[in-house]
């Protein structure tokens, strides 16, 4: 009973994860054309950093959830931060497709390790923190996770493998869209930069409707859902909840 629960916890983590991972995102668009521009090592790089980023404010958000509550001024400026970023991106993405002679996007080909660059991208992007605080609270919940350290410890493996196995997705899936796109990187790098452009106004939009991170912290209910949730039951209902 106690393997099988572990397992459970492991693959809800996973599913979560991996669901949580397809939507176009900073991260895993960056994962794509860093794929695309330095190739799929440099890109595993900079998704391992990002997933430390991921895994350490699971840890919080599992074991200091009155702490993440207070943490209002902080998750604005970060979100402010994380704006600028995106904006950036999609700026120095733009400014390589106007120019035949520049064939990669300034910020994500600075000097800066790639693990560590996606690092600090994760870590200043506070978007997945209401995420994984819902999710935590929906799982507590129901019973699935339980306030112990070897049930943290196996959800977050879970979590890992399927944040991995969803940023595989972008990171090959730029290398085959470079070679379909072959010897056309200006065309990727409009495409790459209109994306970065949606996903800046997008969070404009809910900074504006306050709908941001502290919101989403406050009313975790509306962080899941409801195809996610329904996914989940499927798993969690055929077994006995964990004793």
């Amino acid at each position: 009973m106690a393997i099988f629960n572990f397992g459970k916890i492991f693959f809800t983590g996973l599913l979560i994860s991996f669901l949580g991972s397809l939507p176009l995102g900073t991260l895993n668009v960056a994962a794509m054309q860093i794929s695309m521009s330095d190739g799929v090592t440099q890109a595993m790089l900079f998704a391992a950093g990002s997933l430390t980023a991921e895994i350490v404010y699971v840890r919080l958000s599992l074991v200091a959830m009155d702490w993440i509550r207070k943490q209002n001024r902080l998750f604005r400026i970060l979100e402010w931060i994380t704006l600028l970023i995106v904006v950036a991106l999609a700026v120095s993405s733009f400014y390589a497709a106007a120019h035949p002679k520049v064939h990669k996007n300034v910020i994500l080909s600075s000097t800066l390790g790639r693990y560590w660059l996606g690092l600090v991208m994760s870590a200043l992007n506070p978007v997945q923190i209401p995420f994984w605080f819902g999710w935590s609270t929906v799982l507590f919940t129901k019973k699935v996770l339980l306030p112990r350290p070897d049930y943290y410890n196996t959800y977050i493996l879970g979590i890992g493998l399927g944040t991995f196995i969803g940023n595989c997705l972008f990171i090959f899936g730029g290398q085959l869209v470079t070679g379909i796109l072959n010897r056309k990187e200006h065309m990727l790098s409009w495409i790459i930069g209109g994306i970065f452009t949606v996903t800046a106004l997008i969070q404009l939009w809910r900074m504006i409707r306050k709908k941001d991170v502290n919101y989403q912290i406050g009313h975790p209910e509306e962080v899941v859902t409801d195809a996610m949730e329904e996914k989940l039951e499927t798993i969690t209902s055929k077994t006995p909840h964990p004793h």
